[in-house]
């Protein structure tokens, strides 16, 4: 009997993630009490997220305190911060880990965004944190930019579980998807147990909505201003059957038959930013097995309340989602230019919020010296 719209929606094959992670979180037990009272098997985390946290220094003072008192550079001092947060966090998550095998209790920690589009430093960190964190269930998270697809593979290849980041084009999911199957491959090669890693595709969602729509006011037809609120669910369709082509292949089968598990669909980006439509559309409209939902708090605390499910919402709905991006096309929309501005704006987004970040805990750092006491 059904307890709870979370409850149904994890039944339905959605994990649900929390899209947040602060020290407060940890240490207070809410992180706990979500997986124990709102079914979350997992947390994302991003710059943005770990800036807002610090911008709030209480709940890091006595940390604070001991890097000024070591002369912590501030590069050292956000590392040691940021890995120590999602350390505690992949602790909290383990039995959710232990129970599901694997496939959730997944914690996820970004690269340097500003090493977005250098392949040699995106490896070269992910290693680093990877070892830094130790923790089998961390994930890291690594930006699906033409010089992140590279990367993806070669940090697979070492056998580190990877979210990959800032998806918004359904031919760059399939570029992931390749570079994932590339990876496990190589992975196997080199002696890895594939059965023990973990990947998800991180696919933005309400972001698209907010700049196709934008396009669709300024183009002010009829038929346009009829479209919007449209694109980015059909865009997410469209990426879950490429998920289901991708994974249906010889290719895949053998890496199946060698213990590797499939690299999940996860729909990011899912907080609802206009207010005119429904607060949890981005949950309701893409329930789909085997995908993961990274929900804001706002999101979750909505769909625990008032969610509805009508079923598998996704499976069969490519057509249909086709459709829309014709109609799109038709009334002068350039989705191509949509993705990469979208994709340009995200590490731009994410490269502020760390120089804040780094600004923040500089400034922390200074007034706590003991030069200053």
């Amino acid at each position: 009997m059904s307890t709870t719209p979370l409850a149904d929606l994890s039944a339905a094959g959605v994990s649900v993630w929390l899209d947040d992670l602060s020290r407060q979180r940890i240490m207070s037990g809410n992180l706990a009490e979500l997986i124990e009272q709102k079914h979350v098997v997992g947390v994302t985390s991003n710059p943005s997220i770990f800036q807002a946290a610090l911008a709030d220094a209480d709940h890091y003072a006595e940390q604070l305190d001991d890097l000024a008192r070591r002369g912590a550079s501030v590069e050292d001092a956000v590392r040691e911060i940021t890995t120590d947060d999602v350390r505690h966090a992949c602790d909290i998550f383990r039995n959710v880990y232990t129970e599901t095998a694997g496939k959730d209790g997944r914690v996820s920690l970004e690269v340097d965004p500003r090493s977005a589009h250098d392949t040699e430093k995106t490896v070269a960190e992910a290693v680093d944190l990877w070892k830094t964190v130790d923790r089998p269930n961390l994930m890291i998270k690594i930006p699906a930019t033409p010089e992140g697809l590279p990367a993806i593979t070669r940090v697979l290849a070492e056998g580190i579980s990877v979210n990959v980041t800032l998806i918004f084009s359904v031919d760059r999911h399939r570029a992931v998807m390749d570079a994932f199957l590339a990876g496990m491959e190589q992975a196997r090669s080199n002696g890895h147990d594939l059965s023990v890693m973990g990947s998800v595709a991180s696919f933005f969602v309400s972001r698209v909505d907010s700049e196709v729509d934008k396009r669709l006011e300024a183009i002010g037809t009829d038929a346009a201003l009829a479209l919007r609120g449209t694109a980015a669910v059909a865009n997410a369709r469209l990426a879950y059957q490429a998920y289901l082509d991708t994974f249906s292949t010889e290719r895949w089968a053998t890496l199946k038959g060698a213990g590797a598990t499939v690299q999940r669909p996860l729909w990011a980006s899912t907080g609802v930013k206009n207010k005119a439509y429904p607060d949890t559309l981005y949950v309701t409209e893409l329930v789909a097995p085997d995908t993961v939902n990274t929900m804001p708090e706002a999101t979750l605390d909505a769909f625990a309340d008032h969610g509805e499910l009508h079923g598998d919402a996704v499976s069969g709905t490519a057509d249909a989602a086709g459709e829309v991006f014709a109609a799109l096309s038709d009334v002068g929309i350039d989705v191509d230019d949509v993705y990469q501005v979208l994709e340009d704006e995200g590490v731009d987004k994410f490269e502020k919020a760390w120089t804040e970040l780094l600004e923040t805990i500089s400034e922390q750092l200074t007034r706590r010296s003991p030069e200053q006491s």
